[in-house]
């Protein structure tokens, strides 16, 4: 998957991109910019800007130290859109490498959304309009949507986690980052780079969940870790993100021995 001349011609970059590793392997690098698909302009119109003033602030924050957080600059093409057949970009950050802290990654996600509570105080009216996958999966695992047509083998493991969820309360909703592992840079100072911001209206212990719950499955953080998410609201949280990523993965790619063995791992703990 490559720009085409005219999305490149838009962003004034080269036209000789160059692949970029991590996230879904789709992203390029062309000139000091980072191009990536699939974006919605719904979204991006309210959150390319809100995010570029975000990053502005905490960059010339006059008590920053320089390993504080920082967030990729959105970058909009000429004509003022953020999103040109698909693509939206944001500032190359050079030197950087993926965290695969897990603590580093919770920490850097408690700052983030510390901030983003008192700069966004009500829910963007652009978040009730998203029907995407990941938009719907959230509403199904919140239980604001039927479970739909899955696999049965993935429709049970969904069942399970909802039935097990209850109604604990997880705190207010405010606007996260839904997908933070995977997508935290950490820059030459060790300061960490967001990027990637996948929004969601739902409360930071969902988040933190799904971070760590993405965290294990991917083998960078030990299975032990879900001892901590194994009572009381963190539980609640870990069933929801579980449910998540059940309903919102790629059906013919899910990882059903990798969800059920963080389910039992959540129960043993309980017994």
């Amino acid at each position: 998957m490559r720009p085409s001349p005219h999305v490149l011609d838009l962003f004034a970059v080269p036209e000789d991109p160059e692949p970029l590793p991590g996230g879904q392997g789709h992203s390029v690098l062309a000139g000091d910019l980072v191009l990536s698909p699939g974006r919605d302009p719904g979204t991006q119109e309210w959150l390319s800007p809100l995010l570029a003033r975000f990053a502005v602030r905490l960059d010339v924050d006059p008590a920053r130290h320089r390993r504080d957080l920082r967030v990729a600059v959105p970058v909009p093409a000429r004509d003022g859109s953020w999103v040109v057949d698909g693509w939206a970009a944001s500032r190359y950050e050079p030197g950087t490498v993926t965290c695969r802290d897990l603590d580093v990654a919770i920490a850097a996600g408690h700052v983030l959304h510390a901030r983003l509570a008192s700069l966004v105080r009500e829910r963007p009216a652009g978040l009730a309009r998203r029907n995407d996958r990941w938009a719907r999966a959230e509403r199904v695992a919140f239980g604001e949507e039927p479970v739909p047509s899955l696999r049965p083998e993935v429709a049970g493991l969904v069942s399970h986690a909802l039935d097990a969820a209850g109604d604990d309360g997880l705190g207010p909703d405010q606007l996260v980052h839904a997908d933070l592992a995977g997508n935290l840079l950490l820059d030459a100072d060790g300061a960490p780079v967001v990027i990637d911001f996948a929004p969601a209206w739902r409360p930071v212990l969902w988040a933190d969940a799904v971070c760590v719950l993405d965290s294990v499955l991917r083998r960078v953080a030990p299975r032990k870790v879900l001892v901590d998410w194994a009572s009381g609201p963190a539980r609640v949280a870990m069933l929801r993100a579980v449910v998540f990523r059940l309903v919102s993965d790629d059906p013919q790619d899910v990882d059903l021995d990798g969800y059920a063995d963080v389910l039992r791992s959540i129960m043993i703990a309980t017994t």
